[in-house]
């Protein structure tokens, strides 16, 4: 019974001596996070309700779908190219002009910066 008491002690023994506090832990993780969160995410991308402005909803979009939508735009068609179509204002009357514009325009709509890639959307749509 003395050896099973010393094993499940030693453990906390051990954490004790470190130094390290579970309180400064969890703060230094969390001041982490919020330095990380609040630098990067960009307070402006989200209401106060925490929903997405939709200025920034098309590139959202491109950036979470960005492998479907590169198919669909090296087509011409498909349902992420109407669905972008559709978060940058284009009408359904004008969304196959737009798509075949932006099959056109494939080399140049595919880069990693996608602000650009949508600006150039954008030009497309009008």
């Amino acid at each position: 019974m003395k050896q099973v008491t010393v094993w499940a002690i030693i453990p906390v023994l051990m954490l004790f001596a470190s130094g390290c506090t579970l309180k400064s832990t969890i703060k230094q993780t969390t001041d982490t996070t919020s330095n990380v969160t609040g630098t990067t995410s960009g307070h402006a991308w989200w209401n106060e309700d925490g929903l997405l402005l939709p200025e920034h909803k098309a590139v959202a979009f491109a950036q979470y779908n960005e492998a479907n939508l590169e198919q669909d735009l090296a087509r011409g068609q498909g349902e992420y190219v109407t669905s972008l179509a559709a978060l940058l204002g284009v009408p359904s009357d004008r969304q196959p002009s737009f798509h075949a514009k932006a099959q056109g325009a494939f080399d140049t709509l595919t880069t990693p910066d996608h602000e650009a890639q949508i600006h150039r959307l954008r030009m497309l749509a009008d």
